[in-house]
């Protein structure tokens, strides 16, 4: 095995504290991830990790080692770097929230390829945690606070949930004029805010709890705007979700005065000191872009609010 490559093997368990960890962010089975670390050490003439049930370390030997290395493997990357800027190659892997994914990233996703036709993309759509690390990818969109703060992450926006229904609804059944009055209308719902029974609102320091008994419960957002717009009932979704039939009129939203805490929109990376140049390019573009949608920028007026009756 090349020598800088069982340096940055050895670097990768050391990072991760974990085998297993490290073989899945370098993408090879936990037993050559073993095999490279042994025959390190015996090269070495040292132990160079000390291994428990629970976690693996650096002995002293092993930290002098693991920083000397990094600092070789940072000054490799970086020459890389310099020689093959402009011929952008490799793979690259990125996770997004389905609709928000579907509808924003994948575009520019595409924009991209027409730029760097030898980069190779993965794109993730899944509205689950995905670990970046465990995962082995190179950068994800998030929507809410972070979980890891050993992470960068660079906001590109925010969200809020709104209240939203069809004209057609509204002129039927009448509009609310306050949480409470939800308690009389059909309701559209997630399975996991159905699963919590209760909706939330708060409105100048004032809170309120509404009991859900939702008419119609849906495990995905599409559908649950197909019932909306049908004229079904009262959706709670978030604005960037809604924000295609609020400018349009296909939805209004009703009682604005309780929107949701905004929500930060971020593109997410691992800390490393030098991303290598695919990343770097898409990453940048993502920064330059996304800040721009409409449905990203909580302060925006929005059309069709529509006041109680």
């Amino acid at each position: 095995m090349d020598k800088l490559d069982e340096l940055a093997v050895f670097v990768a368990v050391v990072q991760h504290g974990s085998l297993a960890a490290a073989a899945r962010t370098l993408r090879r089975s936990p037993a050559a991830v073993t095999r490279t670390l042994a025959a390190l050490e015996k090269r070495f003439g040292s132990l160079l990790i000390e291994r428990t049930t629970r976690r693996l370390a650096p002995t002293p030997a092993g930290m002098t080692l693991f920083e000397r290395a990094k600092k070789l493997l940072d000054e490799y990357q970086q020459a890389l770097n310099a020689i093959t800027d402009n011929q952008l190659s490799g793979q690259l892997r990125l996770t997004a929230p389905v609709q928000f994914g579907r509808r924003h990233v994948a575009p520019l996703l595409l924009a991209f390829m027409e730029h760097y036709p030898d980069i190779q993309i993965e794109l993730q759509l899944n509205d689950g945690y995905q670990d970046l690390i465990e995962q082995g990818l190179d950068m994800a969109l998030r929507i809410g606070q972070l979980r890891d703060s050993s992470l960068v992450a660079v906001s590109v926006g925010s969200v809020q949930r709104l209240l939203v229904a069809s004209p057609d609804y509204l002129t039927r059944m009448g509009t609310p004029g306050s949480p409470a009055a939800l308690a009389h209308h059909s309701l559209i719902a997630s399975v996991s805010q159905a699963a919590g029974k209760e909706w939330r609102f708060s409105s100048a320091g004032v809170q309120e709890r509404v009991r859900l008994t939702p008419r119609l419960i849906v495990n995905e957002v599409e559908t649950q705007l197909l019932a909306a717009r049908a004229g079904k009932g009262i959706a709670r979704l978030l604005s960037y979700q809604v924000y295609d039939d609020l400018q349009t009129g296909s939805l209004c939203e009703i009682l604005p005065d309780y929107r949701s805490t905004a929500v930060p929109v971020q593109l997410v990376r691992q800390n490393v000191k030098y991303m290598p140049a695919r990343v770097r390019a898409f990453w940048d573009l993502a920064l330059a872009r996304l800040p721009e949608l409409g449905c990203l920028q909580t302060n925006k007026p929005r059309k069709n609010k529509i006041q109680a009756n």
